[in-house]
């Protein structure tokens, strides 16, 4: 098959992704015109001009430099109608890339500058999901991200709002941010918390810290996905427990390469994970700051590590299995699924 029928190929097969960032996935045309709207002067007036202040360098040289792209954007989502926006748009970018269902996570506390409570936050993310569901028929729903350096309290109100819009539009709650420089740990509180109102949990781990941070989330803090989990392996017995509990890891190879959770291509542990049989999801991560789709991602696994159309179609599988939407919208996704099963 020439590249250009196998990327159409894999453009056209139906998606999940579960771990899309919202703030990460802002098309720089958007950013333009959201300060042209607030009067605020950009570094540059072009979407190509502006790239550089939202797309990470290739290397990037850490998580920590892959996250200080986010505040370049983050200041213009604080209006209810750019969060709309966004979320509209983040749902057509998905389409684009033949997605039949996606998660998009976001951080409610980030969007506060001009008054919004969470609840209005979440409302204006889920009302743009909603449209672009109609629109482009990709079922969307949201995961209410707690910051790892905000306040208990802070998070606090973040759960508790996730929690008013379970089965409205939000399906889970989230850990996210600096994984190193605050370890899992000090949140035990805020996912006994999470737990007890019945709300689903993924936990970014294993990423910028090792196999214990992997452990944590998912012993105390009652992770039922481990977002990314690249760097599990070091600790075997932690790798054994992802495998007996069947664990779905959200892995974003592109993204996982750019924040150096391993050293390159050769050291991505992907096809490790997969062959000793743990539920590896593929996913996208940031849109933008990675400058990446899903059909990007895919092409890279059958290119770098010799994926098998049926092993695109077992990854394909592993994500919708382990979304947290209902089971009748997973049983008609699964069915469309397997029309197109590859083979």
């Amino acid at each position: 098959m020439k590249m250009s029928d196998r990327m159409e190929w894999l453009r056209l097969l139906p998606k999940v992704d579960l771990h899309l960032h919202l703030d990460g996935s802002v098309k720089p045309e958007t950013v333009i015109e959201l300060a042209a709207a607030e009067g605020i002067r950009l570094p540059a007036d072009t979407p190509e001009g502006l790239l550089p202040y939202m797309q990470v360098d290739e290397p990037c040289g850490s998580l920590q430099a892959y996250l200080g792209k986010f505040e370049f954007v983050g200041r213009f989502l604080h209006r209810p109608e750019a969060l709309e926006r966004v979320a509209f748009e983040v749902v057509e970018q998905a389409a684009a890339h033949g997605c039949r269902y996606i998660e998009v996570r976001f951080g409610p506390q980030l969007h506060r500058d001009r008054g919004m409570t969470p609840d209005e936050v979440i409302a204006r993310v889920i009302a743009g999901l909603n449209q672009g569901e109609v629109q482009f028929g990709v079922k969307a729903n949201g995961i209410a991200c707690c910051l790892r350096h905000h306040g208990q309290l802070d998070n606090m109100e973040v759960i508790e709002a996730a929690s008013r819009f379970q089965g409205r539009g939000i399906v889970g709650v989230d850990l996210a941010g600096d994984e190193g420089a605050y370890p899992a740990r000090l949140h035990r509180e805020l996912f006994a918390l999470a737990r007890r109102k019945a709300l689903p949990v993924t936990i970014h781990a294993g990423e910028a810290a090792g196999a214990d941070s992997v452990y944590e989330a998912i012993d105390r803090l009652g992770a039922a996905r481990i977002g990314h989990g690249v760097r599990m392996k070091e600790d075997p017995a932690v790798l054994e427990l992802v495998k007996e509990r069947q664990i779905p890891l959200e892995m974003c190879p592109v993204s996982n390469i750019q924040t150096r959770a391993v050293s390159g291509w050769a050291a991505y542990p992907i096809r490790e994970y997969f062959d000793q049989g743990i539920p590896v999801t593929i996913n996208t991560d940031n849109l933008t700051v990675s400058g990446t789709n899903l059909t990007k991602e895919y092409h890279i696994l059958t290119e770098k590590f010799g994926f098998t159309p049926a092993e695109i179609g077992k990854l394909l599988l592993n994500g919708l299995e382990a979304g947290f939407m209902e089971e009748t919208d997973k049983r008609g996704l699964r069915r469309h699924l397997f029309k197109r099963w590859p083979s």
